[in-house]
């Protein structure tokens, strides 16, 4: 996989402009800015087409040629959003066509909910099966899909993508910890949403667990005018926008466009929506009285940009009716929804301007490495396009041609083509001084699928590969809450005639354990449990000092050894895994019968495997934990 993104640092710049409601139709905006950045003889190489034979000659070679002899026509599944491919009437001559492909498969994965076979991939876009094999080659290679047998599977890493997003919006950053102050306030689920040209779409949830709670992902879309946020966004249409959403609710009148809500059972031309946008703009909030599904109310407020006056996102509560009516959650929960808002709105009026991560480097490097090593199966195109998202975030929320290519070391024309294929597709729009800023359609390319991945589920796949390394079973652990006990969250056994015989969900005493060891040791001693171990085997060691002194050998080398301790015959080492904060939230283990493996063979043979496994986990663990909690479980 590619060298890890930089970007995935804290803070979010606040000078990141948001996307405007409308992305302008694709003229050649990348093209434009070229031209008028570029003086003399290369401006006019570039406009003259040298940048596309330069692609096509040093990036796909061969490869571009058989990507495009491998394709057919396209279909459109129902419920689905149009394939865009080079067959398109209106895709510009120099859009990457491994690009646009590139988008479609990862586009159909995520309204799958993140996994497809290669067959129904073929179904689904419309491409011949050996592109779609390219495609998710190059894709795994990137470390954003895995292919699991018969599967192709999204992966933790493509939240880079989404991330790069919302750090240049900075609004999740600033604002969510505000949102979740205020859904453990209400003991009510609270969003935060932005405009998505005719829909609206969450960049953060704070969900309340209950027997029936919030569905909704960030990333999710929905349409404006069957949401509490969207009339407040309409407030703010222009007539183009509100000419654009007539067109959609006449050519999809159930909503199957958006698979994140229930079909429209009683289709309707929603002409009350004009009515309650212009009610909105007036009150200054909003409400949904179940127009999602029966039962479901929320109540809305606009958080303003400061600069602009602008809405820049809202801010909802949710319920259902079995708590609140639609008039309660105005006349109780909407006073201190307005309150949570004003101090939303003071914190991005005091926000410090961002300081710019560091951009991501090394990646064309990689990418022309990883074409080496693979040849045709790996879509050098492709690759170097996702790049040019990874470019924005922090700090870098706008950036010009030359400021793209110069982040993710591409070439200019390269970068270039890659943004006329992107503002085709909207995931990027136009800005001022030849910018260009990410639109919230980045988050459609895998998040809300992976916006709910669990560590476990992120730790399985790694736990596979060390099994099939090493030839013994692997596990995931965290400590319990009163910490005297390790709970399995993750395992993966081999099939041996004598093997560990444990699954998920067993307990077992922390102090006899290697994972509960390598986890107690970064405990502070004042908030250990007690060091009292009853003999499981003539091995275990009781004693308190001795117990002590293993957690302090354990914090020091970095992993722990149990050997009979827990039960004769029985040897594991383990190592920690931590967040992106350096805590320790859980640990991985190999166990084994002690005959298999002696104590040296142990340190030297399964020890530095170990350590590769555990850095797997923690490199996915932080680009999926930056916008989003990973449950343990």
């Amino acid at each position: 996989m590619p060298p890890k993104s930089q970007t995935d640092d804290h803070g979010i710049s606040p000078a990141a402009p948001h996307p405007p409601n409308e992305t302008v139709t694709p003229t050649g905006t990348a093209e434009a800015a070229e031209t008028a950045e570029t003086a003399g003889a290369a401006g006019a190489a570039e406009t003259a087409g040298a940048a596309g034979a330069a692609e096509t000659a040093g990036a796909a070679g061969a490869a571009g040629a058989a990507e495009t002899a491998g394709a057919v026509t396209p279909v459109t599944p129902a419920g689905a959003a149009e394939v865009v491919t080079p067959d398109t009437p209106d895709t510009p001559a120099e859009a990457v066509t491994p690009l646009l492909r590139g988008v479609a498969v990862l586009r159909r994965l995520t309204e799958a909910d993140g996994t497809l076979s290669p067959s129904a991939l073929e179904r689904a876009t419309g491409l011949a099966r050996s592109t779609v094999d390219r495609i998710t080659a190059t894709l795994a290679r990137m470390g954003y899909v895995r292919l699991d047998g018969r599967d192709v599977t999204l992966a933790p890493r493509l939240m880079e993508l989404g991330n790069a997003y919302l750090a240049a919006l900075r609004l999740p950053a600033l604002l969510a910890a505000r949102a979740d102050a205020l859904a453990d306030e209400l003991d009510e689920s609270v969003s935060l949403a932005v405009g998505d040209r005719d829909g609206i779409r969450f960049i953060h949830q704070a969900t309340r667990r209950r027997a029936m709670s919030l569905s909704f992902r960030i990333g999710d879309l929905l349409p404006a005018e069957r949401t509490a946020p969207g009339p407040l966004f309409a407030a703010e249409w222009t007539d183009t926008d509100w000419h654009r959403w007539r067109s959609r609710r006449a050519a999809d009148p159930e909503d199957r466009t958006f698979p994140a809500v229930p079909r429209r059972e009683l289709p309707s031309g929603g002409e009350d929506f004009a009515e309650r946008a212009a009610r909105a703009s007036r009150d200054g909030w909003s409400l949904d009285d179940q127009l999602i599904e029966p039962g479901l109310v929320a109540v809305a407020v606009p958080v303003r940009d400061p600069r602009t006056g602008r809405v820049a996102c809202v801010a909802s509560v949710v319920s259902h009716t079995s708590r609140h009516t639609a008039d309660d959650l105005r006349d109780t929960l909407l006073p201190r929804l307005r309150s949570a808002v004003a101090e939303m709105e003071r914190a991005l009026r005091e926000a410090p301007a961002p300081e710019p991560a560091p951009a991501p480097a090394g990646l064309a490097t990689w990418t022309g490495a990883s074409k080496q090593e693979l040849g045709r199966e790996f879509v050098e195109s492709l690759a170097r396009g996702l790049t040019v998202l990874t470019a924005f975030g922090e700090g870098r929320a706008a950036l010009t041609l030359t400021e793209v290519a110069k982040a993710t070391g591409l070439a200019r024309a390269t970068a270039r083509r890659a943004l006329i294929t992107y503002e085709h597709l909207g995931l990027v729009a136009p800005g001022p001084d030849r910018t260009f800023a990410l639109t919230p359609r980045v988050l459609d390319l895998g998040f809300p699928p992976l916006s709910r991945t669990s560590l476990p589920q992120i730790a399985t796949p790694h736990l596979a590969a060390l099994a099939d390394r090493v030839h013994e079973s692997a596990s995931l652990a965290v400590l319990t809450e009163a910490g005297d006990e390790i709970q399995y969250t993750a395992r993966v056994a081999t099939s041996r005639v004598m093997s560990v015989n444990i699954t998920v969900g067993t307990r077992l005493p922390a102090y006899a354990t290697s994972l509960g060891r390598v986890m107690l040791a970064d405990v502070p001693p004042a908030r250990r449990p007690p060091a009292t171990v009853p003999p499981l085997t003539p091995h275990t060691m009781t004693d308190p000092a001795a117990l002590t002194d293993a957690l302090d050998a354990a914090r020091e080398q970095g992993y722990a050894l149990v050997n009979e301790e827990l039960e004769e015959g029985l040897r594991s080492i383990a190592v920690p895994v931590r967040d992106r904060t350096g805590r320790v939230v859980a640990a991985v283990n190999v166990a084994m019968h002690a005959a298999r493996r002696t104590v040296e063979a142990c340190v030297t043979e399964i020890l530095p495997e170990l350590r590769e496994t555990a850095a797997g986990i923690e490199g996915d663990l932080r680009v999926a934990g930056r916008f989003m909690g990973v449950g343990q479980g």
